[in-house]
């Protein structure tokens, strides 16, 4: 298979699914919204965007299951799956507030092999597919080269419940923002690891997630250069939920402030 050929056809159904979002974001008013649960929102504009990229990636690879957020998973073990999120970001999307992003993986078993997130406000288009350079734009990318954790921009995520459960991950954002250069939440994992790949900040943690969160993203991260784990140092942070992605001269200062 050509996944360089394929992340192309990817990228337009991405940039075609943005640019609808785009314009249901300038009609769109809260009453729309509904509730999956505690702070959990999901509205008619994830649920279309869902069907209109679910039916272009089916013609694309018709043998392929889904892994998808808003109730279309079809996934039986095929040997190929799509990861993807509609609309990541939902909370700040109902709010008019960046980022929120497209995000659209492949994975052959247990390998991704095409990614591509597309950051609807700012109209970037971040990919990388198997073995390649990771681009935004059609520009190269690559981690940033800070060396050092007290000169790092730590990009945090977490699900609500994680600040009630015992991972401690209140001290953590704590002890983060006093002994480094800052943190950042954005409300996006796909955009986290966007923006890490491209230098923006120069680690990412995220805790209690979910496959189509940050299976596109790390692709796109590692192919960037970024050393991207589970927080045993292992591989399982597609369906493990927990990710650490760090550029190679940060990864293992950065990781032992998770233990």
């Amino acid at each position: 298979m050509n996944y360089e050929e394929l992340c192309g056809k990817v990228r337009e159904i991405a940039l075609r699914a943005g640019r609808y979002i785009a314009a249901q974001r300038e009609t769109f008013t809260f009453d729309k919204v509904e509730f999956k649960g505690a702070h959990n929102l999901v509205s008619y504009v994830d649920k279309q965007t869902e069907q209109m990229v679910i039916a272009a990636l089916r013609e694309l690879l018709p043998e392929a299951g889904f892994i998808a957020e808003e109730g279309s998973a079809t996934y039986k073990g095929e040997r190929y799956k799509w990861v993807i999120d509609p609309l990541d970001g939902t909370t700040n999307f109902v709010h008019g507030l960046p980022p929120y992003c497209v995000s659209l993986a492949l994975m052959d078993g247990d390998e991704v092999v095409v990614g591509v997130i597309y950051e609807v406000t700012l109209g970037e288009m971040f990919y990388a597919w198997k073995d390649s350079d990771a681009y935004l734009n059609g520009r190269k990318i690559t981690v940033s080269k800070v060396d050092q954790l007290e000169n790092a921009l730590i990009a945090i995520g977490f699900s609500y419940s994680a600040l009630t459960g015992s991972e401690g991950f209140l001290d953590k954002i704590a002890w983060y923002q006093l002994h480094t250069d800052g943190i950042r939440r954005l409300g996006s994992a796909a955009a986290d690891l966007a923006y890490f790949a491209c230098g923006r900040v120069d680690a990412f943690t995220h805790v209690r997630l979910s496959p189509w969160d940050v299976a596109a993203g790390a692709l796109i991260a590692e192919r960037a250069g970024a050393v991207v784990t589970d927080f045993s140092g292992g591989r399982n942070f597609i369906f493990g939920g927990e990710i650490v992605a760090a550029n190679p001269m940060l990864y293992d200062e950065f990781v032992k402030t998770l233990g």
